[in-house]
């Protein structure tokens, strides 16, 4: 590479560049200094250039009227609930004999709790109960973290 494609390569390379910035702290704009040196510049070329080191003004968390807390962001969040009556493996050949009418035995016994779900984490159990003419499920314990944790894996 010549000298000419160097220099040209480099320019404005490890120079100043002055930024304004405004800090919560103050109303009136502060000058920062910043230097960038290109990332893949060989080590003669880094040698030469010289680096500063960037200067912010102290930046301080205000209050702001009406922010919201942390929680209150993701309350509208939508999350998957499923609740698992049971489980069971059966072989390829079975489920293509599966037709109406099949019935396919689970792992639980009848009237024993169902597992509550929430995006594939057991979060709690309960009883299927009969609303009307739907489904539902009255929640009955919560999850231990270890429970969790052990269901998980």
């Amino acid at each position: 590479m010549s000298e000419q494609e160097k220099a040209k390569r480099n320019e404005g390379i490890g120079q100043p560049v002055e930024e304004t910035m405004q800090t919560a702290e103050s109303s009136r704009p502060q000058k920062v200094e910043l230097s960038v040196l290109e990332g893949n510049a060989r080590e003669e070329d880094s040698q030469n250039s010289s680096v500063q080191s960037v200067r912010f003004g102290q930046i301080s968390p205000t209050a702001v009227t009406g922010e919201q807390s942390s929680i209150d962001l993701i309350l509208d969040v939508s999350l998957d609930l499923s609740v698992e009556l049971g489980r069971t493996n059966i072989p390829v050949r079975d489920v293509l004999q599966l037709g109406p009418g099949s019935v396919i035995e689970l792992d639980k016994l009848a009237g024993e709790p169902v597992d509550i779900m929430i995006n594939g984490k057991l979060i709690a159990r309960g009883e299927v109960v009969v609303i009307d003419e739907n489904f539902g499920v009255r929640i009955t314990e919560i999850a231990s973290r270890s429970e969790r944790l052990l269901k998980a894996a």
